[in-house]
């Protein structure tokens, strides 16, 4: 008897998924993606170094890809070394968190606390520093520009005119 009702359990059980309505298959990889590449990356930091000197500053930055890793760095004649580190903590901050950097939580009252604490936290990877700038082809993120050097509203000019170089560039194409 116990045989029997483990059979019949074990059958009905071999049964249930063809019982089941088809479930869609999901595909495996993302196929039509945009990448940034070192030569997008490169007329990024050509356009800002150009915006910086422009402006009179001497400025570290930073491009990453959309997963915060470093594709290409300038420190300009005379920058601050410490500003390499916040460079590149700022554009792993935009890449990351897919928003330009600022004050936490974004769109509202800086909370001092939770900025310090989130850096502290990430080991001096995440920054709420003005200066990262998310890039965005094809409303999809490549990646991001971090800039130090400046006030954070300067560093912000000099990562947008970077992007825009690159933006430009593409809309030929």
């Amino acid at each position: 008897m116990r045989i029997s009702i483990l059979v019949l359990t074990f059958s009905a059980l071999l049964a249930l998924p063809a019982l089941l309505p088809a479930q869609e298959k999901k595909p495996l990889v993302t196929r039509e993606r945009v990448q940034l590449n070192l030569a997008g990356a490169e007329t990024i930091l050509e356009a800002a170094k150009n915006k910086a000197a422009a402006m009179g500053l001497k400025c570290n930055i930073a491009i990453v890809d959309d997963g915060g890793n470093l594709m290409a760095f300038a420190r300009m004649d005379g920058a601050r070394p410490a500003s390499a580190a916040t460079a590149l903590s700022k554009a792993i901050s935009a890449a990351t968190f897919r928003q330009e950097t600022g004050p936490m939580p974004a769109k509202g009252e800086p909370d001092v606390l939770l900025s310090l604490s989130l850096q502290n936290a990430s080991g001096g990877k995440i920054t709420s520093l003005k200066g990262g700038v998310p890039i965005f082809v094809d409303k999809q993120i490549v990646g991001a520009v971090g800039v130090g050097g400046g006030t954070g509203e300067q560093d912000v000019e000099i990562a947008k005119a970077g992007i825009q170089k690159l933006l430009n560039e593409l809309s030929k194409k």
